[in-house]
C-alpha cells in the first residue's frame, strides 16, 4: 500500500474511532457513568463512575481502530484467496478436531469431580462441581435438545424455556403431592414436555423464519404467565419449595444417621451429593447427544435436514413435513423436560423467575454460536457462555480498580453480545461450521458449512 493510501486509511480509522467513541460516550454516560444509589436516609443520590466509563469508551475506540487497521484488511485478503484451498484446509482441520476432541472431552468430564477434589480439596471442590460442572452440563443438555429443533430441522424456537419449565414444575408438583422418586418422574416429565411440544407444533406447521420465532416466543411467555397466575397450583411468584431431592438407592444425602455419609462411614460433606448429581446430569447429557447422533442417521434425521434446507423440495420428495416438524418439536421438548426435572431436583426450589425469555435467548445463543447442527460446537459454546459467567464472579481484583461496588457479572450480557458480534464476523456459521454427512458412499468426509446453509443445499 502506498504512503497516500496508508495515510487515508489511518485518517478514516481515526474518524471512525472518534464517531464510535462519541456514540459509546452518549450511550454509556446514563448507563455506566451515572448511578442512582440509596443513602442512609433512604434518599436517592446520583453517583459517578468516570474511571469505568473512560475504560469502556477507550475499549470501543481501540476496537474501532483495530477493526479498521487490522481486521478489515485481513478479511479482504482472506476473501481474495482461492476458496478451494481454504475449504480443504478447513476440512482437514475439522476432521482432525472431530477425531481427537470428543474422546478427550468425555474423558475430562468423567474425571472432573476427582480432579477438582485433588486440586482444591473438599471445600473448594463443592463450588467447582456445582457452579461450573453441573450448571454447564444443564445448559449443554438444553443446547443439545434445542439443536434438534433449530440446528437439524431449521425451526427457530425462541420459547424453548417453556419445556424446561414444564419439566421442572411437573417434577416438583408430582414429587411433593404423590411422593414419587426422581428416577420415576424423570421420564414422565420428559413425556409431558414432549406433549406440550406437540401442542406447540400444530399451530406453527405453516410458519417459518421470523413468524415462527414470534409464535414460539409468545408460547414461552404464555407458559411463564400461567405459572405466575395459576396460584392454587404453582404458588405464583412465591414458587415451590421443599422439592424432594434425588437419593442414592433410597439413601438421602443428609446429616442423619440414615444419610449417605453415615451409612458408608464417611464424614458428612455436601460434596457427595454434588458428585452424585454431577454424574446424573452427565449421563443425561451424554444420552441426549447419543440419541441425537443416532436419530440423525435414521430416516427421520435425514428428513429433518431436508426440511431445514428446503421445505418445498422436501414436500416434492414425498416427505411428510407435518410429522417431521412435530417429531422435531416433541423430541427437542422432551430433552428440555429432562433438564427441567433435574434442575428442580437439584435446586429444591423453583419459581417463574427461573424461566424467563433470557434463558431461551441464552440457549439459542449457545446453539448459534456453537454452530447449528454441531454437537461439539454446542458443548464448547455452553462451556464458554455459562462457564464465563461463573468466572466473572471470581474477578474480585477488578473491585480494587473500579471500586468495591463494582460487580463484573452485571456486564456479562455486554461481554456476550460483544463475543457474538466477533464470532458472527469471524465465523458466521458458528464455531464448528462443518457437518459430517449422515449418509456416505465410501468414506465419511466433513462438509463445509458454506455448502449446506439454508437454501443452498
Amino acid at each position: 500500500m502506498s504512503d497516500a493510501g496508508a495515510g487515508a486509511t489511518a485518517m478514516r480509522a481515526v474518524k471512525d474511532a472518534g464517531v464510535w467513541g462519541a456514540v459509546a460516550l452518549a450511550v454509556f454516560v446514563p448507563l455506566i457513568g451515572l448511578q442512582a444509589v440509596q443513602d442512609i436516609r433512604g434518599e436517592l443520590v446520583l453517583e459517578t463512575r468516570w474511571p469505568l466509563l473512560a475504560v469502556l469508551v477507550a475499549m470501543v475506540v481501540a476496537g474501532s481502530l483495530l477493526n479498521t487497521l487490522l481486521i478489515a484488511p485481513w478479511r479482504e485478503r482472506r476473501a481474495r484467496r482461492v476458496p478451494a484451498s481454504r475449504t480443504v484446509a478447513a476440512t482437514r482441520l475439522a476432521a482432525a478436531f472431530g477425531r481427537w476432541f470428543p474422546p478427550f472431552a468425555i474423558g475430562f468430564v468423567l474425571v472432573f469431580p476427582f480432579l477438582a477434589l485433588w486440586l482444591t480439596g473438599f471445600q473448594g471442590a463443592v463450588k467447582w462441581i456445582d457452579n461450573f460442572g453441573i450448571q454447564i452440563l444443564i445448559y449443554v443438555m438444553l443446547g443439545f435438545g434445542l439443536n434438534i429443533v433449530v440446528g437439524l430441522a431449521g425451526l427457530l424456537d425462541l420459547g424453548y424455556v417453556a419445556f424446561y419449565a414444564v419439566g421442572a414444575y411437573s417434577y416438583a408438583l408430582l414429587a411433593k403431592e404423590f411422593g414419587f422418586s426422581f428416577f420415576t418422574l424423570l421420564p414422565l416429565a420428559g413425556i409431558l414436555a414432549a406433549f406440550w411440544g406437540i401442542l406447540l407444533g400444530f399451530p406453527v406447521l405453516r410458519l417459518r423464519g421470523d413468524y415462527l420465532a414470534i409464535v414460539t416466543l409468545a408460547f414461552g411467555e404464555i407458559i411463564r404467565l400461567v405459572l405466575i397466575n395459576w396460584v392454587p397450583v404453582t404458588n405464583g411468584y412465591a414458587g415451590i419449595s421443599g422439592i424432594p431431592r434425588p437419593t442414592f438407592f433410597g439413601i438421602p444425602f443428609n446429616a442423619s444417621d440414615e444419610g449417605f455419609a453415615a451409612v458408608f462411614g464417611l464424614p458428612f460433606s455436601p460434596i457427595y451429593r454434588g458428585i452424585f448429581l454431577y454424574y446424573i446430569i452427565l449421563a443425561l447429557a451424554l444420552l441426549t447427544a447419543w440419541v441425537t447422533v443416532r436419530l440423525r442417521r435414521l430416516p427421520i434425521g435425514r428428513a429433518w435436514e431436508a426440511l431445514r434446507e428446503d421445505e418445498i423440495a422436501c414436500r416434492s420428495l414425498g416427505i411428510d413435513t407435518t410429522a417431521t416438524k412435530l417429531t422435531a418439536f416433541a423430541i427437542g421438548a422432551m430433552f428440555g423436560g429432562f433438564a427441567g426435572s433435574f434442575f428442580a431436583a437439584r435446586q429444591g426450589f423453583i419459581s417463574p423467575e427461573s424461566f424467563t425469555f433470557m434463558e431461551s435467548a441464552t440457549i439459542v445463543a449457545i446453539v448459534v454460536l456453537g454452530g447449528m447442527g454441531s454437537q461439539i460446537g454446542v458443548a464448547i459454546a455452553a462451556v464458554a457462555m455459562i462457564g464465563g459467567t461463573e468466572l466473572l464472579r471470581e474477578l474480585d481484583f477488578l473491585k480494587e480498580i473500579f471500586g468495591r461496588e463494582f460487580d463484573p457479572t452485571q456486564y456479562r450480557m455486554l461481554l456476550f453480545g460483544f463475543g457474538m458480534v466477533v464470532i458472527m464476523i469471524w465465523k458466521p456459521r458458528g464455531l464448528i461450521s462443518t457437518r459430517s454427512p449422515s449418509v456416505f458412499l465410501k468414506e465419511r468426509k466433513a462438509v463445509s458449512g458454506s455448502l449446506v446453509k439454508e437454501g443452498h443445499g
